[in-house]
């Protein structure tokens, strides 16, 4: 897919936050309570399938605004909605990884203490999610007719 930009502190928006739920689905298949996998338990099956929602969604988001740039179409009100939704998706997946490998997931043995690192650098790098939402309302504002 098109990197539109990303400097290299921000992992690239446009590329949705995927390692913590590969992680969060090969954990919930292989860790085992009262005899059978935790991914065979509702609750955890309902977290999983959010998280898919959203990384698909996500991703669907960051194609749109590569879509435009490629067509030669202003994208920055597309772009800082696929920045602001993939960095926040990236930060929800981080903490229902986390609470699916429940307290072994907060140590430095498991990859997704390093996700939940990354994801709230995602919220901050390349601009705020707040200044995110300003650019979004001031080009939906711009784009509006009189």
């Amino acid at each position: 897919m098109l990197q539109i930009y990303c400097s290299p502190a921000c992992p690239p928006w446009n590329q949705p936050p995927r390692p913590p739920f590969d992680a969060a689905l090969t954990y919930a298949q292989q860790r085992e309570t009262f005899g059978r996998p935790i991914a065979e338990h509702q609750a955890i099956q309902l977290k999983l399938a959010d998280m898919a929602t959203r990384l698909q969604a996500a991703r669907l988001l960051a194609r749109d605004a590569a879509e435009r740039k490629v067509a030669g179409l202003r994208c920055d009100v597309e772009a800082g909605m696929a920045k602001l939704f993939a960095s926040e998706t990236a930060l929800e997946l981080a903490m229902e990884s986390m609470r699916i490998h429940g307290g072994v997931g907060y140590t430095t043995e498991m990859p997704v203490e390093r996700h939940d690192r990354d994801a709230r650098l995602m919220v901050m790098g390349e601009g705020t999610n707040e200044i995110q939402r300003l650019v979004i309302a001031r080009g939906l504002l711009a784009r509006a007719p009189d």
